[in-house]
């Protein structure tokens, strides 16, 4: 009786705990409002701009014309959202005259009420192919030789249907023309990415109040995506991780439950007109360990350095040096090795979260005012925990500037 008394008072205490926890958690998400007021999409006006410098920028790399198909280059050229399938929908951006588009025919309608730069737009029939009205576009934009650029995701079938077609015309890659626009991001697009950046800590700072021990990390993570859904976020998605499993750069599978004393690692983002966020906030729950301190420090000053290095004009590889040296001289590493930094200080970001280019060892592309990047230094300890701390920024004439506030310690993740 005794033991089972003991048994009964224990599971009307982790109740107890859970009940609290969860009305902490209906709390927390019940104030949240949506964040969506005052948002600004991209206008018609600018995706023009955004052409023309396409067609500058084709000009000075001799390229007559480039190829995307649905994807972020699409969306920030024309403003069409269009999914993959096995039937090719298509643009072709000239460098002289008008883009035009190529769509299975049943679908002409559908593609006419999303299409607002262009009204070129040839269609295919089930039994006809597609490529050959690429071909025709081309032709009739006076490119039946030269050079045609092929954005990064356009899918191998598409490009090789293509090149089948036209035997004139030589193929390289459209990087110069789709990075050298989505590189540098306009004040609208920072302005959007700022929005993003300001709903994701808004959420991580609701599902924080919600942390209790035995939880699983689907059950944070569950949280954290309900508090983006009060906040009216898109495309939202976050990884957890707890204890031992924070050393893993992108989690674990691994079933996981909250102890006290664990380190507790969430990441990841949300999208405002399709503008990305990425944050990764690391703390503890319960009292850190000097150990688990004293890296969380180290962490916080590598990613420090590394946002006082990304300047006009600096190579990109210098600022992963930068962050890189400190984690190095601690005695972790060295290079990519763990205990240590695994992987690069950080990547661009816009309307893909990952996009060109890095802080990364050899890149020497320059720091320019727009860019933007995360800046994520990470400490992992297999066995033990990990460390990152990421908050993403963006270039101007006189510096960096970070879209989100660094966290201040270990047990204070939000400034």
């Amino acid at each position: 009786m005794k033991t089972n008394r003991r048994a009964f008072l224990k599971s009307s205490a982790a109740a107890g705990v859970g009940a609290v926890a969860a009305a902490r958690a209906t709390s927390a998400q019940t104030a949240l409002r949506p964040m969506t007021d005052g948002i600004v999409p991209i206008t018609l006006a600018e995706r023009r701009t955004r052409i023309d410098k396409a067609r500058r920028l084709m000009t000075e790399n001799r390229i007559d014309a480039i190829l995307i198909e649905g994807g972020s280059s699409m969306f920030y050229f024309t403003g069409v959202r269009w999914g993959l399938s096995e039937r090719p929908f298509l643009a072709v951006i000239p460098a002289k005259g008008e883009p035009a588009w190529v769509t299975p025919g049943f679908e002409e309608q559908r593609a006419r009420e999303l299409i607002t730069i262009g009204d070129d737009v040839r269609t295919w029939e089930e039994d006809e192919s597609p490529y050959r009205s690429v071909a025709q576009i081309l032709k009739d934009r006076g490119v039946s030789t030269g050079r045609v650029g092929v954005e990064e995701r356009l899918r191998f079938f598409v490009f090789n249907g293509v090149k089948k077609e036209t035997p004139g015309i030589t193929y390289d890659s459209a990087d110069p023309i789709t990075a050298g626009c989505r590189m540098i991001k306009s004040p609208a697009e920072i302005a959007l990415m700022q929005r993003a950046n300001d709903m994701t800590i808004a959420a991580y700072k609701a599902a924080f109040a919600t942390l209790r021990e035995g939880m699983t990390q689907g059950e944070l993570r569950n949280d954290i995506l309900a508090a983006y859904r009060a906040l009216g976020a898109q495309g939202a998605d976050v990884a957890v991780s707890f204890g031992k499993y924070t050393a893993f750069p992108h989690g674990s599978i691994e079933p996981q439950r909250l102890r006290e004393g664990d380190i507790v690692q969430v990441d990841d983002g949300c999208s405002v007109d399709g503008y990305q966020s990425d944050i990764t906030r690391t703390t503890v729950f319960g009292k850190p360990t000097r150990r688990q301190t004293d890296v969380w420090n180290l962490e916080k000053r590598a990613q420090a350095a590394a946002f006082a290095a990304a300047k006009p004009g600096v190579p990109c590889e210098a600022v992963d040096a930068a962050a890189r040296k400190l984690i190095t001289d601690a005695g972790f590493g060295p290079g990519y090795k763990v205990p240590g930094l695994p992987h690069r200080t950080g990547h661009g970001i816009g309307l893909d979260i990952h996009e060109w280019t890095n802080f990364v060892r050899g890149n020497k592309t320059p720091l320019a005012p727009g860019m933007c990047f995360s800046d994520e230094p990470m400490i992992a300890i297999y066995g033990e925990f990990g460390i990152r701390l990421e908050d993403c920024l963006y270039i101007t004439e006189s510096g960096a500037k970070f879209f989100t506030q660094p966290s201040l310690a270990i047990d204070k993740p939000f400034a």
